[in-house]
């Protein structure tokens, strides 16, 4: 299943090299969910401490461990939404599909 993640990030004021070491957590663990294929991509909002992930997972119990393993989710407001392949997409796959190979 894919879903659309939107991560606002309220992360409390905290001593330099604590924020340093959670941050450098966050990173390392982002980088492990995309070796694993889940964590598809991940987009900021600007001007805000807010992310938008695309990740692909099991089901949504796998989603909520993944995202309840983030080192900084005690501090992040979560918002998930199931995405569906819309009909256009569908035909898209199924043109490229059928699409003969060139040499």
């Amino acid at each position: 299943m894919e879903f659309l993640v939107r991560q606002q990030n309220d992360m409390p004021p905290m001593a330099a090299e604590e924020e340093a070491r959670i941050k450098s957590a966050e990173r390392e663990y982002a980088q492990q969910l995309r070796d694993r294929g889940i964590l598809r991509r991940l987009w900021r909002v600007p001007g805000t401490r807010t992310a938008v992930g695309w990740y692909e997972a099991e089901d949504v119990t796998e989603l909520h461990d993944v995202l309840s393993g983030l080192p900084t989710f005690q501090w992040q407001s979560i918002t998930v939404e199931a995405l569906a392949m819309h009909p256009q997409e569908k035909l898209l796959a199924a043109a490229k599909s059928s699409t003969p190979a060139t040499a």
